[in-house]
Parts: structure tokens; C-alpha cells; sequence
């Protein structure tokens, strides 16, 4: 059973009991990621992501690690354009441990310049390794694309120049901000008593309150048809195609998760069979839908040898129009649907991924979803709303692609193959 609890100060806890397991796992959520950003604060909340585990104002970076390995967890963190979670699995005798050193980081580290500095350089040795993967670099492309002006565009990582420009001040200016009780989620999974949960809890996340909250930011992406070509000296062009999604929570979510593991989901998929299996054009081909506040995509990839480049733009291309004007079978409803309860059903066996579900969804969506209401709302597509959302998410008129390879030479042919 899933309960919520909302500390004296603010902080929302939400947790569920998982009687069958030895573990623990916590996850705290903070309201910040890269759409939170600007020009001057590009990258801070993944900088923040970092720096947390580099001391605080009682352990030090090889004193967190210490601690963590010697009861045999983990800890971890990351940043998404809409949050930063840090997260931590233990043993369930360690429930009152793992509750210290997660509010230990998220609210005392100390930020200290010298570490910040070694961590600045880290973080632009992490943007570099971004721009030589290829694969990467085109989903980024394409994704900036899509999205033009809007906050969405940011990369998480920020930029060279901005994470550079970061002072301790500045970046303690933007936690300061943000990381207050208001904005801030604590999800628990795993096997524990619930009263020792939320005396732990409550002991450690004891910070000031504050009348402070972030408000929603509702992102839209401008429309229209535009492409990227990015000359990279690399074995492989990789194509990243970028289409108009749905919102999270919207009623076209769960339809659009079945349409792409129609379209490139699975080995079964449309994509794969053809491109990859039937014509041997590519070995990595794949779709996949991404819900944000406001909005959403759906984002199609191949990665192929330069000479098949354009054949297979045309075939993705080609395949979303037969789909969009044919729409796809009872049969491909039925056994996507069955693939998408399967493995939601799966993933949600361990302790971390519903502590993953609870505060995530809490967070950004203000509410919590049973294992029940989704299986529900995925047993609920129906042929026609998969009909309702051919139009807006397989209109190829709105569509951002990137390619990047060896690409310069062949740039009209891949154009003729994109106007059709």
C-alpha cells in the first residue's frame, strides 16, 4: 500500500512497503533540472548533482564512500531537465543510515571552492565525451531542434563557458533557490516499519521551512520542419528524428507508449523487422515517447553505414507515413500492449524503481499512481485513440531531424530523401 506523509516543514514523503525484500530504497527529489536554468545558470543543477558528494559540513567525499560501501550500498544521483534525485539502496537495517547521508548531501555540503573547481573541470570532460558519442550528440541535436527557444532545448549538462563561469556563491545562490522544503519529494521503497520510516525521516530532513515553491513550467515546441547536419569524422551517420508528443498525465500518453513500441520498441517492431532485419541497413534502430510538463516527443534513431544513409531516411520516413495514413493492426495493438504491461510489470520488481515511480510522479505530477491505474490505463488503448494521435505525432511536416557523420558530401541527397 502506498501512504504520504507531509513533514512539519513541507517535505512530502511517500513511501510503500515491500515485505518480500531485504532492501531499502530511498530516492530525494528536488524541483529543478535544466528547464529551471538560464543563460548564466546553464548547468547548475547538474553541477549541484556533483558537488553534493564532495563533502559536507561533517563527512568528507571519501567519507560518504566509506560509509556507503561498508554496508554493501550505493548512492547515486541525477539530473533530468525537469529534476535531481539523489538516491540510495541499503540493507533494511540500515534505513536510519541511509536517511542521514541523504539529507547530509542534499542540504549540507559545503561546496568547497577547491573541490569546485576540480568538479568543473570533470563536468566539461563529461560534456566533451557527450559530443564524441555520436548517438548521443544527434539526440541532442535533434532535441534543441525540436524545441528552438523554448527551456526544453538546454542541454542538461549546460555549456563549456557556463559551467566554467560558476562561483561557489553563484551556485550556491541557485540550491538556495530551489532546494527548499516546498520543492522537495522523499520516496521510499523496500522493507521497513512505517513508523521508524517516518521518525527517521522526519529527524533528518529537519531544515527550516520556507513559503517558497516552484510553479509548473508549461513547455510548447514552435512547430515546423527543420534539419541539422553535423559534419563528424565517425564511422557510422546517425540519424535522430524528433516528432510532437504528448504531455505527462495527458490523455494521449499512454496511446503514444504503444504507437512507438509499434513503430521501434522492440525486435518486433516495425523499424527493427524492416530496416534491420528484412534489409540489413542498420544494427541500432529504435523509438521511444518522452512526457514532460506541457508537452512531450517522440524521437526515432538509426545508426547505419554512410552509403545506406539515405535509404534508410527514406525508410523511416516512409514508414511513418504508411502508419500515419494506414494506421496499424489489432494484432500489433494487442501484442504491444501485453509488451508494455510485461515489462512495466517486471521493472516494478525491485525495490528501486517504484521508489523511482513514487517520487518521481509525486513530484512532477503532484499525485501518486497505483500499480493497478497503470496497468489500466495501458489496458485502455484502443484502436482509436491510437487513430486520435496519428495525425499530431506522425506529421512529418513537424518534425526535427539530425544527422551526424560523414555527411557534408551527401547533404542534397539526404534533403531529397526528406522532402520525399
Amino acid at each position: 500500500m502506498i501512504k504520504q506523509h507531509t513533514l512539519p516543514n513541507g517535505i512530502r514523503l511517500i513511501h510503500e512497503k515491500m515485505e518480500h525484500v531485504r532492501s531499502v530504497a530511498m530516492g530525494v527529489w528536488v524541483d529543478t533540472g535544466s528547464v529551471r536554468e538560464n543563460t548564466e545558470t546553464a548547468g547548475a543543477s547538474h553541477l549541484i548533482e556533483h558537488m553534493v558528494f564532495k563533502g559536507t559540513e561533517r563527512r568528507n567525499a571519501e567519507q560518504i564512500a566509506i560509509e556507503m560501501d561498508a554496508i554493501g550500498g550505493n548512492i547515486n544521483a541525477y539530473t533530468s531537465k525537469e529534476n535531481t534525485c539523489f538516491y540510495a539502496k541499503v540493507l533494511d537495517e540500515h534505513l536510519d543510515l541511509v536517511s542521514d547521508v541523504l539529507s547530509d548531501i542534499t542540504f549540507h555540503s559545503v561546496f568547497d571552492p577547491e573541490e569546485l573547481k576540480k568538479e568543473q573541470g570533470v563536468v566539461v570532460e563529461e560534456i566533451l565525451m557527450n559530443e564524441d558519442s555520436p548517438e548521443d550528440l544527434s539526440g541532442e541535436e535533434s532535441n534543441m531542434l525540436f524545441f528552438g527557444d523554448e527551456a526544453l532545448a538546454s542541454p542538461i549538462l549546460g555549456s563549456k563557458e557556463s559551467v566554467q563561469a560558476f562561483t561557489r556563491e553563484s551556485l550556491l545562490a541557485y540550491k538556495n533557490e530551489f532546494y527548499v522544503p516546498n520543492n522537495i519529494v522523499v520516496s521510499v521503497a523496500g522493507n521497513f516499519e512505517e513508523q521508524a520510516l517516518v521518525d527517521s525521516v522526519t529527524k533528518w530532513f529537519d531544515i527550516p521551512a520556507s513559503p517558497r515553491a516552484t510553479t509548473p513550467i508549461l513547455q510548447r515546441f514552435p512547430g515546423g520542419k527543420r534539419e541539422k547536419f553535423v559534419e563528424k569524422d565517425v564511422e557510422q551517420v546517425h540519424i535522430c528524428i524528433t516528432l510532437p508528443g504528448f504531455a505527462r498525465d495527458s490523455e494521449g500518453q499512454y496511446p503514444l507508449a504503444v504507437l512507438s513500441n509499434i513503430l521501434g520498441g522492440s525486435m518486433s517492431s516495425r523499424l527493427f523487422q524492416t530496416i534491420r532485419e528484412k534489409l540489413g541497413l542498420a544494427y541500432s534502430v529504435y523509438s521511444y515517447p518522452t512526457s514532460y510538463t506541457g508537452t512531450g516527443t517522440l524521437t526515432l534513431y538509426a545508426g547505419t553505414g554512410e552509403k545506406q544513409a539515405k535509404e534508410v531516411l527514406s525508410r523511416m520516413l516512409e514508414e511513418l507515413e504508411r502508419v500515419r495514413k494506414d494506421g496499424v493492426t489489432k494484432d500489433e495493438l494487442d501484442r504491444c500492449r501485453d509488451q508494455l504491461k510485461g515489462s512495466y510489470l517486471l521493472g516494478m520488481e525491485s525495490s528501486s524503481s517504484r521508489m523511482n515511480a513514487l517520487g518521481k510522479t509525486l513530484l512532477l505530477q503532484k499525485r501518486e499512481y497505483s500499480e493497478q491505474e497503470t496497468l489500466r490505463r495501458i489496458e485502455c488503448v484502443t484502436m482509436d485513440d491510437i487513430e486520435r494521435i496519428l495525425p499530431v505525432c506522425l506529421d512529418v511536416q513537424q518534425a526535427s531531424t539530425a544527422l551526424v557523420g560523414r555527411v557534408k558530401k551527401q547533404k542534397a541527397a539526404l534533403l531529397e530523401a526528406m522532402r520525399g
